[in-house]
Formats: structure tokens, sequence, C-alpha cells
């Protein structure tokens, strides 16, 4: 990743990424991205000062978005997953080649989908029960623990969410137990979850998560172009 001159005509060219730096959905189009091998022209934004072509591309104003060259535009975080991993999967993170389920693919997006539709909101109401230091913050957790209790038991049956091999799956859900491990961080060192916490240790400190989570300027400050992920 680098800072480039504007006026590289071959970097204009690259698909634009409208991006959050701690917004989990953000975070994973970056690593899908990241993991594609792929370039793209990260514009970092706050959701306080959205950029009028950002909105004009996407006027829900919600991260990430991607524009491509012919104007088309993604504003689901999973559907730019698939984009970047489509076009480019050296890792084989849509286990393509599998050899013991063909259906791979559906099975991760049925977990997926469960967790943004399910955890995502047992999330929301356990970070505000901590936030505004509601009495319900035991049972808010528990509930979670029942999305956390099923990724401990696939965990305990291989090294990654859907079998031995990193996948779709494990970085679209990663950003998400993050946010749920920092909730009470005491008692998340504590919790009977230990192949949960080693995973998502792995992943945190990775040089891979270093690169996606570096900081640079805003984009409504420099207007300059930010390259990010693989630019050849």
């Amino acid at each position: 990743m680098e800072k480039s001159s504007k006026n590289n005509v071959n970097n204009t060219e690259l698909p634009i990424l409208y991006s959050l730096r701690n917004c989990p959905y953000a975070m994973r189009a970056r690593i899908a991205i990241f993991k594609s091998q792929q370039g793209v022209q990260l514009r970092d934004v706050v959701l306080s000062d959205k950029p009028d072509d950002m909105l004009a591309a996407s006027p829900k104003g919600t991260v990430p978005v991607v524009i491509l060259a012919d104007n088309t535009v993604l504003d689901e975080s999973l559907d730019i997953m698939l984009w970047a991993l489509k076009r480019s999967d050296p890792n084989d993170l849509l286990l393509s080649n599998s050899a013991t389920d063909k259906n791979m693919l559906a099975d991760m997006l049925a977990l997926i989908q469960q967790f943004d539709d399910e955890f995502k909101t047992c999330l929301e109401q356990y970070k505000c029960a901590k936030r505004y230091r509601e009495n319900n913050i035991e049972q808010c957790r528990q509930v979670c623990e029942v999305y956390l209790s099923d990724l401990e038991d696939r965990l305990t049956q291989h090294c990654y969410l859907m079998s031995d091999h990193e996948s779709l799956t494990d970085i679209s859900l990663m950003p998400f137990i993050r946010q749920f491990s920092r909730v009470e961080r005491q008692w998340y060192l504590q919790s009977p979850y230990p192949k949960v916490r080693q995973w998502l240790n792995n992943y945190l400190q990775s040089p891979m998560f270093t690169k996606v989570m570096a900081k640079y300027p805003l984009w409504n400050d420099h207007h300059d172009i930010v390259l990010f992920g693989d630019s050849k």
C-alpha cells in the first residue's frame, strides 16, 4: 500500500473504495480486497462528513462503497468481498477447490447471513447495555454466547470456521467477534472460548491486519490518490 500522486492515469482507472477505518463492514471488505491481491483507490471517510461523490453513487450513505471503472456501484460489504474474490482468490477463500463439499459457498453464505442478521443485533444490544450501564448486560452477553459457542465448536473440530482452510466465513465474521471481545474485556479473556480467542488473536496479530488497519488522511481533507492492496 502506498500513496500516489494525482497525475497517475493508471491509478485513476482502479476501482474506488470508500471506507471507514473501524467499521466492521468496511474492515471485512478491505480484508477481502487485500487477500485478493488487487488494488483500489482508498478514500477514507467519516460519516459526519460524507463526500458528495460517495452519496451520489450510493445515497444510503453507508460504507463500504466500491465504484468500478464502468461506474457499477457495490455498496454491501459481502457483495464487495465476493466481487474481489471472484476476480482473484489466490488463497481459495471461496473454497472452490474443496474436495469434501461442492456447496461450501452456499454453506458459508448461510452462516455469514445468520451472523449478519442475528448476532449483529445481539451484539449491538450487548454494546448498548455496557455503554449505558444497564442491568441486563449479562443477559445480553449470554444471547451472544449462543453464537460464540457455535464458533468454539467449529474451531474445536478444525483450524478455521469451515475447515482446516481459511475461508470467506473467517474474514467476514472476524471484525464482529473483535467487537464482541472488546465489550467486557476481562470477562472475555477468562471466558470458556479459548479456540475463539486463539483464532481471533491470530488475525489481530497478523501483518495482514496491521496493513488493513493502517490509518490514512481523510479523503475530504486531501483528495490525493491513496492506493490500497496490490496496485501492480
